[in-house]
């Protein structure tokens, strides 16, 4: 469940294809979703619910450039707090029977960063030699463009980019746990732009026969964040 969880936050926050090169696919996606303005920017912070079984968990994320994030949802009066400070990772995961602070590992780190919105990822991923241009596909009946980034552990992610906004409108994604592969489908969608940044305000996220609803009801930009927010203390 813990794992599951880190993977559906982390994985909340993406002409003829023949005519296009990825990297022109890219530097378009980049521009559409203002990927310019946000690497600018010093912090973000984002004020929302997920809705998950029938429960709504208030959340919010902290941000701060280029890799610190801390996250903080709360479940019948008990808060999980994820927190990174740029080197180690932390949790306090009151569903496990525990409120002590516990270092992540590697693995849970990766799922949590994939949520800041700081990692420009396709940008990344192809600077890194690791995604690749699939094809095209309808996504509720309208034309995207596929791509495929295989990342650490042989992991395959697929961004489906829509071919008139160049806004991500689907990630499909096969991430291997415990020997176990978790299929996951998430749709970005009501996009506004906000300070500036093009947002998904709301992401809805599949995952083994189970639906989160992630929505987001404020974004704050360049909010004072002091560096001992994203410590060991979880207070």
């Amino acid at each position: 469940m813990k794992k599951l969880y880190l993977m559906i936050i982390g994985l909340t926050l993406i002409s003829v294809i023949n005519a296009q090169t990825l990297d022109e696919i890219v530097k378009k996606y980049s521009a559409a979703t203002k990927l310019d303005k946000v690497m600018s920017l010093k912090t973000i912070k984002i004020t929302g619910s997920m809705t998950m079984m029938g429960a709504e968990m208030p959340l919010t994320m902290w941000m701060k450039n280029p890799n610190k994030l801390r996250t903080v949802s709360s479940f019948q009066g008990q808060e999980m707090i994820q927190t990174f400070d740029g080197v180690k990772g932390y949790m306090v995961n009151p569903m496990t029977g525990s409120t002590v602070p516990k270092e992540m590992n590697s693995e849970e780190v990766k799922e949590m960063l994939r949520a800041n919105m700081f990692q420009n990822t396709l940008a990344n991923y192809l600077k890194n030699g690791q995604l690749t241009l699939v094809g095209n596909e309808n996504i509720d009946n309208k034309p995207a463009i596929r791509l495929k980034a295989t990342i650490e552990g042989g992991n395959i992610i697929d961004f489906f980019i829509d071919k008139s906004s160049y806004l991500l409108v689907k990630i499909a994604s096969k991430i291997s746990q415990g020997g176990m592969v978790i299929d996951m489908e998430t749709f970005p969608s009501d996009y506004k732009e906000v300070s500036g940044l093009i947002v998904p305000m709301k992401t809805t996220t599949k995952a083994q026969g189970m639906q989160l609803v992630m929505n987001f009801t404020k974004v704050e930009v360049d909010t004072p964040m002091d560096d001992s927010l994203f410590g060991i203390n979880m207070n």
